[in-house]
């Protein structure tokens, strides 16, 4: 109970009040940018004199300030989703069908529809802004001989609030396609200032293109569509429409340059309004946190660095726990004496064990993922047989890869489950799913939940390769294959499917229909996505690969009672197998192609590029340890085959 008080304090600490401080901000800087959106709305050049008296008059209207109001209200509900939807490890689709029913998850649907509605709030707005023939979606007209003045339907408002709707529909679905939710950590901690402002160039033009495609995409569905919701509209409201007026469902009607300006300059400001709440939250949610290593109090013990390193229940803790122990190893010397240092009484290196026993843990798991996933593509993604020639080639292939880890200590497990990455702060304050642990929460039930996801937080796919343990022979396949199996691969030797997770083969007379065909084709798996979600979450691992091997290396001068040697054997031995299991993993198809770069958006993409970043981590922290041991490590008990491998590194062949 009291640990579960500690743990609900340090969230609303640590991880609430910067997800409040990052709205708020966004809310302060929401007059700012709706001025600079009323200059470039009313921009005369030929006549700066009234165009300044314009805006200001604007500006003080009771409808610009009702308008702000609404705006304020967007920003807060946009904040609110932020923080619900937000996650620290990329969900990656490893197929099409994966992608597709990302898409359509019910989840995502009430997503999309709250952000077009969203985003026609935000383009009722600005068409209030800017007034005009936009102001209204009634307009007086005449109609009919007699001259009487009846109000029509003012297609120019009605073209902009589709317009805001098909916007706030593009922005949720390019949340999902480009991971725009993943908030990544950046290798160079910089103050929040500089980074934003570093940032506000590359935002201000992310949201000038964004708004252009979609300008030109919602200007070409209007073309072909525009009819459908323009009539419905007008039989809906009893609003007729002007035939005296060009309907915007035509080239003429379109090809208004005051229209598509006034468009697009909305988008960019809608654009602009969202990515700048998703830019403060990432800055404030990654910002490095120090942790005292120790502390004197009992009840503080939970909030320490080596408690808080092993946390299980809220991912956002453990990731800035790692993150400060990175910093801790390379830029604080008082700290890490606190590390080496021994209890009292009793004089055990509690810290070191723990610090140290949760970065093997961690660095163990990957290793055991790789080489699961290794002995699934060798399979072709297919069972392995049940013979007992096929149960020796697979105990040989995993007790080769694995045979230095039998001496890595293994840290204490919690009886509960994993619950990292998926739920992030489910059970850390309670039961139930509050308020308090709604951030950071993709639905892990769900059949289109990330497999990086599912692994982190103890919920194992029956059918994935890292079911069980890994030196099991009977490795079973993963829903989507990992690449195409060819037709003639069992006429080549290849074990059949087992028949309990695989379908009969149809007859020899019989072809598969066009529908199956082209279901399992879209549900081959993607290599290169099968490779990015293998280190989906790495950016743990490397902070671990920088702590561990900063530590290790400032012991040689500062361990004053040793008790890093004690645990170095088991240290060396991870860091070879690791590097052995990720060169093995490097030898795969695609696995070393480096990805396309993207046009610019405010999806971060640098999960795709983690395997390239945790292998060059990797061989830095070796190289850190090997040049600061140099011939000491002769000393080391280690196998024969790590010796060799270690001698390559203090030779500088690696």
């Amino acid at each position: 109970m009291f640990s579960m008080k500690q743990n609900c304090w340090f969230i609303r600490k640590v991880v609430i009040w910067r997800a409040v401080a990052s709205i708020a901000w966004s809310v302060l800087l929401l007059p700012i940018t709706t001025a600079v959106f009323v200059l470039l709305s009313r921009f005369s050049l030929f006549h700066p004199i009234q165009w300044i008296s314009d805006c200001t008059n604007l500006l003080t209207a009771s409808s610009t300030i009702f308008s702000l109001m609404v705006l304020c209200a967007v920003v807060l509900i946009t904040g609110f989703f932020n923080l619900e939807f937000y996650t620290l490890v990329p969900s990656i689709p490893c197929s099409r069908v994966a992608l597709l029913g990302t898409v359509l998850h019910p989840l995502q649907c009430v997503h999309s529809l709250v952000y077009s509605s969203m985003g026609m709030l935000v383009m009722w707005c600005a068409s209030v802004i800017i007034s005009g023939r936009y102001s209204t979606l009634g307009t007086p007209c005449m109609q009919n001989e007699s001259g009487d003045v009846l109000t029509c339907l003012n297609e120019y408002h009605l073209f902009l609030l589709l317009a805001g709707a098909f916007m706030g529909y593009s922005h949720s679905f390019l949340g999902v396609v480009k991971n725009m939710y993943y908030v990544s950590f950046q290798p160079i901690q910089q103050y929040k200032y500089p980074q934003f402002k570093g940032c506000l160039p590359m935002l201000l033009k992310c949201s000038v293109i964004q708004s252009l495609y979609s300008t030109r995409n919602f200007a070409a569905l209007y073309f072909f569509f525009g009819y459908v919701p323009r009539t419905w509209i007008s039989s809906t409201l009893n609003l007729p429409i002007d035939s005296s007026l060009q309907p915007l469902d035509s080239l003429t009607g379109l090809l208004d340059f005051s229209l598509l300006y006034h468009l697009s300059i909305s988008g960019t400001f809608l654009y602009f309004t969202w990515y700048l709440i998703v830019l403060i939250f990432r800055i404030y949610a990654t910002e490095a946190y120090s942790f005292p290593v120790q502390s004197t109090f009992s009840e503080d013990a939970e909030r320490c660095l080596p408690k808080v390193v092993g946390e299980k229940s809220t991912l956002v803790m453990k990731f800035l726990a790692l993150q400060d122990l990175a910093l801790l190893s390379q830029h604080s010397p008082s700290r890490r004496q606190e590390v080496f240092s021994l209890s009292q009484p009793g004089g055990h290196p509690h810290n070191w064990n723990a610090i140290s026993g949760e970065c093997l843990c961690l660095l163990r798991d990957l290793t055991q993922r790789l080489v699961a996933h290794q002995d699934a593509v060798a399979s072709n993604g297919r069972v392995k047989s049940q013979s007992a020639s096929s149960d020796t080639r697979s105990a040989s292939s995993s007790s080769s890869v694995l045979s230095g880890m039998e001496d890595v200590p293994e840290t204490p497990r919690p009886t509960v489950p994993l619950r990292t990455p998926g739920s992030v702060f489910k059970s850390s304050v309670g039961g139930m799913h509050s308020s308090l642990t709604a951030p950071f929460t993709p639905d892990v039930d769900s059949p289109f939940c990330s497999p990086a996801i599912r692994r982190l937080v103890g919920q194992q796919d029956p059918q994935s390769p890292w079911f069980g343990t890994v030196q099991s022979p009977h490795i079973m396949r993963r829903g989507p294959k990992l690449w195409s199996a060819s037709t003639e691969s069992q006429s080549n030797g290849s074990p059949p499917a087992s028949p309990a997770i695989s379908p009969s083969p149809p007859a020899a007379n019989q072809k598969p229909s066009f529908l199956a065909q082209w279901l399992q084709n879209r549900k081959e798996q993607l290599p290169e996505a099968s490779s990015q979600a293998l280190f989906a979450d790495s950016q743990a691992h490397i902070w671990a690969l920088q702590g561990l091997s900063h530590l290790v290396a400032a012991s040689f001068s500062e361990d004053q009672f040793g008790v890093v040697q004690t645990t170095l054997p088991s240290i060396l031995s991870s860091l070879v197998v690791l590097l052995e299991a990720v060169d093995r993993h490097f030898k795969l198809p695609h696995a070393s192609s480096k990805p396309a770069r993207t046009v610019c958006s405010m999806g971060d993409s640098t999960y795709k590029t983690l395997r390239f970043a945790l292998r060059a981590a990797l061989k830095t922290a070796i190289y850190k340890i090997t040049t600061t041991f140099g011939e000491h490590l002769n000393a080391v008990n280690i196998s024969t085959e790590h010796r060799k491998r270690l001698q390559q590194f203090l030779e500088f062949k690696e």
